[in-house]
């Protein structure tokens, strides 16, 4: 089936706005491929350096470019429950590979942080600069034009954008993403937001809270929520870069072992020697990225991607803006509730149908693109499964289920959970900013309020405390975009916030910074650009000024005469705090020369 005609028409609008740089890269991308992978033009001594440590077969092989060889590269690290299951997967892989003739060498690792670690702490100002880098560490990696295809394994927040990024600049080779998936169900993510909430108010002491998020984050895996970690194991496989029904199959079990196996098979075959090769760049088209946002809108997916998926396409020379994304996400409906936008965690998710009864939803009314090319071949129906693993430990893929396992957590495109997908771009006075409400109570979908401004999230927990926040208002956090202190996601704020709700006020937050797939029951309107640092009109604003953040109308206005605002000067902040310690002194290139949310937060492509 092929997609809808308002799907076609943004598809084909970002098509047009894109030519002159897609054209570019695609030539760019053939030229390398004319020259290809050809061992055995290095020089000696460059080839020996390559294949040192490999057997004296696989050099012989090596050697004469007779032996397909794999670059893995790996975000590995045994501290991050998300990566920690890669440690086994070079071993896997290579074993694979050489059964199918082939061979897998770890071309490199990347960086691979964990912004729960990191909330609320310097470290988090590293965050979102990561990503980019980790798209250097692996062209580092592969620079060494050793390999025929790239596996990539990487799972969270920045490591799968930065990991894209990277697949896209050596878009002449074959790329496949090879995910670990969630860890187990735990404690409910409700009750652990409960027990946030308690906390924030007083009502439990820290080892109680450090119960429940231990027994939230207990084993090997993503976290369970759908926040950034799980939307991007939702995109790779929408968008084609997974094998089909790889995304939520956990850890340590045989049939995520099977999927492992089989990514290393498959990039044998798609190489430029085989009959069937499939370049990433060439691969990842317009469609492709409009699936993704389509996805992301489905499943109520992380606001972090209106960033990265952003940086992610303008890698393949694909311009897409915020103003897709929100157009799109008016025509998409609904279809998951996993938590924060529901009880569910993604295990549940996968159960009740998981993305292969979702991708067959959306194709029903054309909602994505089928004529795409994917890793597994043509045709997003292909991804319309529901995965086992067979008798002889070969993955068996049954069609997936004609109606969802559990309504109440995936539902039909006949009868969604709501009409459009709930991340909304605002537009006003003070700029541009996204908003995700499939969370937030429809009467709260519009607040009109007193702003009060702050410089940091400590600040607003140290008026919360100290009971001067008991009122309706607009929280204003600014000076926390990329250029003042690299857009750190600002999570510490949701239970003061949360608690200030539930006790009947009207209040919002308003931010240059991030609030990621976390953000919940608060309207949060989020990423506003140009950001405070800039003098952005954000930077304008003072306490008592009314905010109206209307998410119906797409509206983000300070109702203040024009001239007034025009006539004042854009607050300075002392921004010194945030230049040193924890590494931020060597991201300081990074916030000077990073550009505009809108445009990624990338920099690497304004």
């Amino acid at each position: 089936m092929s997609a809808n005609a308002r799907i076609s028409a943004i598809t084909a609008r970002i098509v047009e706005r894109s030519k002159p740089t897609r054209e570019l890269y695609l030539e760019r991308l053939r030229n390398a491929a004319s020259k290809s992978v050809n061992r055995s033009v290095l020089g000696c001594a460059n080839l020996a350096h390559g294949f040192a440590v490999c057997s004296p077969a696989e050099k012989d092989a090596l050697a004469g470019d007779r032996v397909l060889n794999l670059g893995i590269i790996t975000s590995y690290n045994d501290m991050l429950s998300a990566h920690q299951p890669f440690e086994s997967y070079p071993a896997i892989l290579r074993e694979a590979a050489a059964a199918a003739g082939g061979i897998a060498q770890v071309a490199g690792a990347v960086p691979a942080m964990c912004d729960g670690v990191t909330q609320g702490q310097p470290g988090m100002e590293l965050s979102l600069f990561s990503r980019d880098l980790i798209a250097m560490a692996a062209g580092v990696g592969l620079s060494h034009n050793m390999f025929d295809a790239a596996l990539f394994l990487g799972v969270c927040d920045k490591i799968v954008p930065g990991l894209v990024i990277a697949a896209l600049s050596f878009g002449h080779l074959p790329a496949i993403f090879v995910p670990a998936g969630p860890m187990t169900s735990g404690l409910p993510n409700d009750e652990k937001s409960r027990v946030r909430q308690l906390y924030a108010e007083g009502k439990v002491g820290r080892a109680e809270l450090l119960e429940a998020e231990s027994k939230s984050y207990h084993g090997p895996g993503t976290c369970t929520f759908y926040g950034t970690a799980n939307s991007n194991q939702m995109l790779m496989e929408i968008m084609g870069f997974h094998m089909p029904g790889s995304s939520f199959i956990n850890p340590g079990t045989p049939l995520r072992d099977a999927f492992t196996r089989e990514a290393a098979k498959r990039a044998l075959a798609i190489t430029a020697q085989g009959n069937e090769y499939t370049p990433a760049g060439e691969m990842i088209d317009e469609r492709s990225v409009v699936n993704g946002v389509v996805g992301l809108h489905a499943t109520g997916g992380s606001t972090n991607h209106t960033l990265h998926l952003v940086a992610m396409a303008r890698a393949a020379g694909i311009q897409l803006t915020w103003q897709d994304i929100a157009e799109l996400s008016e025509i998409v409906p609904l279809l998951a509730r996993v938590y924060p936008n529901g009880l569910a965690d993604v295990n549940h998710f996968h159960a009740a149908g998981g993305m292969g009864f979702l991708i067959k939803e959306l194709l029903k009314q054309g909602m994505v693109h089928d004529d795409v090319r994917t890793v597994f071949g043509h045709g997003l129906q292909a991804y319309t499964i529901d995965p086992r693993l067979g008798d002889n430990g070969a993955i068996v893929r049954e069609p997936a289920p004609e109606k969802s396992v559990d309504p109440k957590v995936l539902a039909s495109i006949e009868t969604p959970f709501q009409a459009n997908g709930g991340l909304k771009m605002l537009r006003g006075n003070i700029g541009k900013a996204v908003i995700k409400i499939s969370a937030v109570k429809a009467d709260r979908h519009v607040i009109e309020a007193p702003a009060v401004v702050f410089h940091s999230q400590q600040e607003l927990q140290d008026a919360f405390k100290d009971g001067k926040l008991n009122k309706d208002f607009i929280a204003v956090v600014r000076f926390q975009g990329p250029k003042a202190n690299g857009m750190p996601e600002l999570h510490k704020l949701t239970p003061p916030l949360g608690v200030l709700q539930d006790r009947g006020f009207r209040v919002a937050l308003l931010t240059d910074g991030r609030m990621s797939g976390a953000s919940g029951k608060v309207p949060a309107a989020i990423h506003v650009t140009p950001e405070a640092v800039d003098g952005g009109p954000i930077a304008r604003i003072k306490d008592g000024d009314i905010i109206r953040l209307d998410a119906i109308a797409g509206t983000l206005e300070v109702l203040v005469d024009a001239a007034d605002m025009a006539e004042r000067e854009p607050v300075v902040a002392d921004l010194s705090e945030n230049e040193f310690g924890m590494g931020r002194e060597l991201f300081a290139p990074f916030r000077r020369s990073v550009g505009a949310s809108d445009r990624g937060a990338s920099v690497l492509f304004h």
